[in-house]
């Protein structure tokens, strides 16, 4: 994956719930869920709580920019006391990056308070921001998971309960989310129908957990349960589990890119072990793209396990070609192309002892400009590389995502207007392999997938003027 933020395809979210039905403070668990969640977005994160034996409408949270250790602190977690808390890390798909954007959504309106984590994107969040301004909603932020907290309000007006009016907003929303909302008395996850965000449930003791992957689960010491179901509200009282399933449907378009990049290795995502995905491309793209080479790598991290399948399916040793250093900063700030290069440099160096006199095969997960790979092919072979065959574990990109995926517009993405062969020769490789889009299913235990990015066929009719 490309290492530059600035050319780096990111997710929009992750989010976590607890509801401890014990009454233990569940600040702590919500951090550490975030913790485990910090891949899918290192913009701003924020933390809501409640106790659902106070009196209605004590939600207290805290929200900032950056990583969640550096917004909270000890005194920050013992300001948050409550037996249900969500949580929320973002990195911005729309609406700008700013703190007022940063989640959870804490509403207060006539008939309570709420407050909503969101991971993705509406299609006609444009249509219904309008509609609702129209009858005299005023918007605070610039993003579509504030539609959705404000549809849910204005629905809650004629509805008998908190969940009649999420089902009748979930019933005119479009596109990709995976919410977890509470409603002091109530935590609540809800899917998009289908099933293009992930969330999961598990339980600890007598808490039960929402989260966007099961690997924010395991950090919390609670077991798996299952995932929710596509189309599914699920709602978490003192009296346990319900479940609506009203907008659950056949159809389903579950997001590939998880299996390729956003999940961690970890993680298992509606059935289907993330590693073993990975292991499974790896090893598609030996079949597809063998080539002559002493060694194969990958570049760190999603591009790892996959070498590690094309190595097994093909025989060719597995080896480390480059060392990660964890422990530079953000880098979102490089005014000069210099400066972005250098960047790369910082975060990987090779390992020349390993490469040298050797041809390898180098495996990453996907090419969005090609500026890094480029930098990391140079770099090999400077350290002595007798040749860099470059394996990639998905499709060419090819077209935008709309549903909570930051791929660039066609115009930014170097497959739309180049060949395999000519990007094989603009980054220097010595030969070029995709993965077959063929070859996706399978990658996946054969779930139904969107990969629209790949071949431009989305799972609904969307907006054209996207944000």
């Amino acid at each position: 994956m490309e290492l530059d933020p600035q050319y780096q395809i990111k997710e929009a979210c992750g989010v976590f719930g607890i509801y401890d039905l014990s009454g233990e403070n569940t600040a702590p668990s919500v951090y550490y869920g975030l913790l485990a969640l910090q891949h899918r977005g290192q913009e701003s994160c924020g933390i809501a709580v409640c106790d659902t034996t106070g009196p209605r409408g004590n939600i207290t949270f805290h929200k900032g920019m950056g990583l969640v250790s550096e917004v909270f602190k000890e005194n920050t977690l013992q300001d948050l006391s409550g037996n249900l808390g969500i949580g929320h890390v973002r990195y911005s798909t729309t609406g700008a990056p700013t703190l007022t954007n940063a989640q959870p959504l804490v509403l207060n309106y006539a008939k309570g308070t709420l407050a909503l984590a969101h991971n993705g994107n509406l299609v006609n969040a444009g249509a219904l921001r309008e509609e609702l301004e129209r009858t005299g909603t005023l918007f605070h932020t610039t993003t579509d998971s504030e539609v959705i907290a404000c549809c849910i309000a204005r629905e809650r007006m004629t509805s008998s309960t908190v969940e009649e009016a999420i089902r009748k907003t979930a019933s005119r929303i479009r596109g990709a989310y995976g919410l977890v909302i509470a409603s002091p008395r109530k935590l609540i996850g809800v899917r998009d129908p289908l099933g293009l965000k992930p969330l999961c449930l598990g339980k600890r003791d007598q808490a039960y957990v929402l989260a966007s992957e099961s690997c924010a689960l395991a950090s919390v010491g609670a077991t798996f349960i299952r995932d929710v179901r596509p189309g599914e509200i699920l709602t978490i009282t003192d009296k346990g589990l319900s479940s609506d399933c009203s907008l659950c449907q056949e159809h389903r378009a579950h997001c590939i890119f998880e299996y390729i990049y956003f999940a961690r290795l970890d993680s298992t995502l509606d059935g289907i072990s993330v590693y073993d995905a990975r292991l499974r491309a790896g090893a598609a793209l030996a079949k597809a793209w063998p080539a002559q080479a002493d060694l194969v790598c990958g570049v760190p991290d999603s591009g790892v396990p996959a070498a590690k399948g094309f190595s097994q399916a093909s025989g060719i040793p597995f080896g480390i070609a480059f060392y990660k250093n964890s422990y530079v900063g953000r880098t979102f700030i490089k005014p000069t192309q210099k400066e972005r290069e250098n960047s790369v440099r910082l975060k990987l160096s090779v390992l020349a002892s390993v490469v040298k006199g050797k041809r390898l095969v180098l495996v990453d997960d996907s090419i969005v400009r090609g500026t890094t790979i480029a930098n990391l092919i140079h770099m090999l072979k400077a350290a002595g590389a007798l040749s860099v065959h470059v394996r990639i574990s998905s499709p060419p990109f090819l077209y935008p995502c709309y549903f909570g995926t930051d791929i660039p517009s066609n115009r930014q993405l170097i497959a739309s207007s180049h060949s395999a062969e000519e990007i094989c020769s603009m980054i220097g490789a010595d030969s070029l392999g995709y993965l077959d889009i063929e070859d996706l299913p399978s990658m996946a235990g054969d779930l139904p997938l969107c990969r629209a990015c790949f071949d431009g066929r989305y799972p609904m009719d969307i907006e054209t003027n996207r944000k």
